[in-house]
């Protein structure tokens, strides 16, 4: 794991170079002798994962998949109930109708596509072999690929998946069942595909090593088979066993947590310090401060901040903005913590602990013969470490008590409570974990204003695809119960 200053102070830049070409029609007039004809593949990847950098003092990393519209994504925080907004509530109302995906597919998935053309072209693989081998670039690049086809079909369903990124403006949307299964596909081909040349020097999550990449592709897999315990049991456990048992491993230490980590400098910092950098949108709810508090969980100070008389404070979750203002005028209440809004607090994509509560899940269900609670309690204590809480009598004494301590009857949803609390900040994986299991046990606002008045399942389609798309759109549509909206609930999701 490395820093991104150093790596992507000229990134928008050499990207730009990367893809310069002259026009035919004026012959060698406007061709630059010394710029690039072929991408510099490192800063396209290290570009693909932390997103382009902002123009403006105030900006924030947007792409990428540590950024804002990946685990730190605002909205999806409020559908899981982890903050509550602060003037104007509605997205906690359930207003959004529909959510755009051109940052996914323009920037980071194509930055990744281009990675992986250039590397299996005769005409380039060469050229760009100077940034890492060919097969160990091909193989992180697929893996992110991957990473974030998942991330984009669990938000909208059926998406353009086999025909995307060809240059074509009429492509057609794949069902999720089918891109489940060639996801799962490419993580078992990228994981073998490592050898044992140069590293691709733009990996700024794991510097290259091949181990811990092999240890993520597992551990997507493992997270990728739990979605699908109620649409596919059968192949649920098939892909989850061969992932845990598979030679790699998987991530089951804090230190191959997969993350991006930011710096101080304002362009690469933590996105969710420049949320807060000037504004105040956003309070840390009721929900999760009140359940923290009746754990007597010492994650609550580092999640949120105290409110000016010392103590913590949880902002009511989904008040309409006439109640919002009462209580916001006559109410202190905590925002998220220091750490959580630290300039160089890391971005998390997949950790250790999320993956020992998948371990337990998977235990409890019969797949595997290990012991569901040593391995509850190993996800607990790695998520307390990752937070720099532990203590090892608080920790027994944690473990032990009735509310957290499991019994056969309540395992599952003490999974899921505890999944919850240590997924956060990561509001995009805590919402489709709540839309898979039911747990924690959230209620929708109950002023909500969609058309369902429930907590959203999927985001509907963008605003654009009716249009530009429309073939492939109103066939995507018609397979969904409700239509493009928020209530319609993707595959998976039964």
């Amino acid at each position: 794991m490395i820093t991104i200053k150093n790596k992507v102070l000229a990134l928008s830049l050499l990207t730009a170079l990367g893809f310069m070409t002259s026009c035919s029609d004026f012959g060698n007039e406007n061709v630059t002798p010394n710029a690039a004809l072929t991408p510099v593949t490192s800063a396209l990847l290290t570009e693909a994962i932390t997103g382009v950098p902002p123009t403006t003092a105030t900006g924030a990393l947007l792409d990428g998949v540590a950024g804002r519209l990946t685990g730190l994504a605002p909205e999806p925080r409020l559908f899981a109930q982890y903050w509550s907004q602060t003037q104007y509530p509605e997205s906690s109302l359930y207003s959004t109708t529909f959510a755009d995906w051109s940052r996914y597919y323009a920037v980071t998935l194509e930055d990744l596509q281009t990675i992986i053309n250039y590397n299996n072209d005769p005409a380039t693989k060469a050229y760009v072999a100077q940034f890492g081998s060919n097969n160990n670039q091909l193989a992180i690049a697929r893996i992110l690929k991957a990473y974030m086809y998942w991330v984009t079909t669990d938000r909208w369903g059926d998406i353009p998946y086999f025909g995307a990124l060809k240059q074509d403006t009429q492509v057609k949307y794949d069902s999720q069942q089918a891109i489940y299964a060639d996801l799962f596909k490419e993580l078992k081909e990228a994981s073998a595909q490592f050898d044992g040349g140069t590293v691709f020097s733009g990996d700024i999550i794991y510097s290259g090593s091949a181990a811990k990449w092999k240890k993520f592709a597992n551990s997507m897999r493992m997270l990728m088979a739990l979605r699908l315990t109620k649409v596919d049991p059968a192949t649920a456990k098939t892909e989850f066993t061969a992932a845990y048992a598979d030679a790699g491993g998987y991530i089951s230490a804090n230190a191959d947590n997969a993350l991006v980590a930011y710096t101080d400098a304002n362009q690469f910092r933590n996105p969710d310090n420049a949320l807060f950098d000037g504004r105040d949108d956003y309070g840390v709810s009721d929900v999760l401060v009140n359940k923290l508090k009746d754990l007597s969980d010492p994650r609550l100070p580092i999640y949120a901040a105290p409110t000016t008389a010392g103590d913590y404070s949880g902002l009511p979750y989904g008040l309409n903005r006439n109640l919002l203002i009462q209580y916001t005028g006559a109410n202190d209440f905590s925002r998220p913590g220091t750490k959580i809004l630290a300039k160089t607090q890391p971005g998390y994509i997949i950790t250790a602990s999320q993956m020992l509560l998948a371990k337990a899940e998977a235990a409890v269900r019969g797949w595997i013969t290990d012991d569901a609670t040593i391995a509850y309690n190993a996800a607990i204590r790695a998520s307390w470490e990752q937070y720099g809480v532990y203590d090892a009598a608080k920790f027994t004494a944690y473990t032990t008590s009735a509310k957290v301590a499991p019994t056969t009857a309540d395992f599952l949803a003490k999974i899921g409570d505890q999944r919850w609390i240590s997924l956060y900040p990561n509001g995009t994986e805590a919402w489709t974990e709540w839309r898979r299991t039911g747990y924690p046990d959230l209620k929708p606002t109950p002023y909500a204003v969609n058309e369902s008045k429930q907590i959203p399942r999927r985001y509907g389609y963008p605003n654009t695809e009716p249009t530009l798309n429309t073939t492939a759109y109103n066939e995507a549509i018609g397979k969904l119960t409700n239509g493009d909206k928020t209530s319609s609930r993707v595959w998976w999701d039964k």
